[in-house]
């Protein structure tokens, strides 16, 4: 979950908590072939704020960000810079990437994941995203329980039905904010099924109203003062809390006789003889997995609508794919729903979704940090000293991805479409890939199957994605949704 990493995700904050990092610079020159191996080359900028301005302008291009394209060009792969007065060293290097993302536990351990004081205070100290080795390895597995492919198989109907219901509420609608619809749609499928609590109620709505609130807050200094994004977002953080303990306390006074949830299955963990689920752990976990789920994908679905917008010969492909699975189901029950083995045959849609989370960057940084000194390629990283590795500048390689600018999902064709890999880290990498892989790709399956297949779709105000270095969408993406004419026969 590096996303729940990923899944969220979370995903973007991963970037910025680098920022509030404390740890000591040397100052040295360009690293050379010499014997003694040196820090990489680079500028730590400006006196305290180093090139911070420079790394923070917004851009609209798809490819890497001006500041990364500039410093890879004049430095090299790997090169060392400071921002709001931290040093950091940044690897775009497959061979400095590989070492850094090596697994925990496989052989020789040199880095470990690292997060700041400040992303541990928005995250949870106790969180997945902070926890490592075996304790780490347990708690992904706890998530696979609600998220991983098998339990997918089982919510599948249950995923389908509740997308076409918000989708048909859409399509009565002038216009429609797709970010956000996305979002509360996501973010309700998954407080249901996690704590059995009810669609379009008013406790829903405040969870939700408190995830928004943490959300808008999630980029910005840790200033612990009233009015400051950094205090809303905690705000937002100890409204969500609230309402998860309170859950937990009401389901242990009147538990239920057999497990229907993921609360009552993380309530039951806790009971076991010897389990490392502490209560503080499990309520970490209860309030990172409806934020992680909702905010990651919704961000994705929307961004692979910008693009099939924009490219109408992948739209006409992707429907056809659809309308392919609907024409085999003619004669069949209708609630029948989407099966897993036709999930499965989705080959294009895929592809779509991979060239999506390529495109996307939805992880715009993966953070390690050294454990001892470590001498790669003749450069040192000390001690201490937190890497991170930049996965933009691998998915948007030349030397990896022909015309890698381009949208273009047929480049997966005949390809393994896995979701971790040396050329491919949208989720991550190593034992840390997102639990929540899986999760995004069938929300983006199910809405495209029922978008394509009986909806049209036009884009009426916004929609262009702005990054610095995370995406947004300035103005929104506000579209019109309507319902395909039906042919008379």
């Amino acid at each position: 979950m590096e996303i729940i990493q990923s899944l969220s995700v979370a995903l973007g904050i991963l970037f910025f908590s680098l920022l509030y990092c404390r740890f000591s610079t040397r100052r040295t020159g360009p690293s050379s072939k010499s014997l003694t191996p040196r820090l990489p080359p680079g500028s730590m900028g400006l006196p305290i704020i180093g090139e911070t301005l420079q790394f923070f302008l917004p851009y609209t291009s798809d490819d890497i960000s001006p500041f990364m394209s500039k410093r890879i060009q004049r430095y090299g792969p790997v090169f060392k810079t400071r921002l709001i007065g931290k040093p950091v060293i940044v690897s775009t290097d497959p061979e400095v990437n590989r070492l850094v993302l090596k697994q925990e536990g496989d052989g020789e351990l040199l880095f470990q994941p690292w997060y700041s004081d400040s992303f541990n205070d928005i995250m949870g100290s106790d969180s997945l995203l902070a926890l490592q080795g075996s304790v780490h390895k347990y708690m992904r597995n706890l998530v696979l329980e609600e998220f991983g492919p098998e339990r997918l198989k089982s919510l599948l109907a249950d995923m389908e039905r509740h997308a076409a219901r918000h989708l048909r509420s859409w399509s009565v609608r002038p216009s429609v904010e797709l970010k956000d619809a996305v979002s509360t749609m996501i973010h309700s499928f998954t407080v249901e099924k996690v704590f059995s609590m009810s669609n379009d109620t008013e406790p829903v709505k405040e969870f939700k109203r408190c995830y928004d609130a943490f959300l808008r807050g999630l980029i910005s200094f840790p200033i612990y003062i009233p009015g400051t994004s950094y205090w809303k977002c905690m705000q937002g953080r100890k409204g969500a809390l609230n309402i998860v303990k309170r859950l937990m306390e009401q389901r242990r006074e009147s538990p239920h006789k057999e497990q229907r949830d993921y609360l009552d299955f993380m309530i039951a963990e806790m009971k076991k003889d010897g389990s490392p689920l502490t209560e503080k752990v499990a309520i970490d976990l209860l309030f990172l997995l409806p934020f992680a789920t909702f905010e990651s994908t919704s961000s994705v679905i929307v961004t692979a609508l910008h693009y099939l917008s924009k490219h109408p010969a992948a739209l006409e492909e992707l429907t056809r794919e659809h309308e392919a699975i609907l024409k085999g189901k003619q004669g069949m029950s209708e609630s029948g729903g989407i099966s897993w083995k036709e999930y499965k045959s989705m080959t294009f849609t895929h592809m779509v979704i991979n060239e999506t989370l390529r495109l996307t960057n939805i992880v715009p940084g993966i953070f390690r940090k050294a454990i001892k000194d470590v001498e790669v390629n003749g450069y040192l990283i000390p001690a201490g000293w937190t890497v991170m590795v930049y996965p933009g500048s691998v998915h948007l390689n030349p030397k990896v991805y022909a015309d890698p600018l381009s949208f273009n999902p047929w480049r997966w064709k005949g390809q393994q479409l896995h979701s971790g890999s040396q050329n491919f880290m949208v989720f991550g990498g190593g034992v840390r890939l997102c639990a929540g892989a899986d999760y995004v790709k069938v929300q983006m399956a199910i809405v495209f199957h029922h978008l394509v297949t009986k909806y049209r779709w036009e884009v009426i105000k916004g929609g262009e994605p702005i990054r610095y270095p995370g995406l947004v969408f300035a103005e929104g993406f506000h579209v019109n949704i309507s319902e395909k004419n039906v042919d008379p026969q």
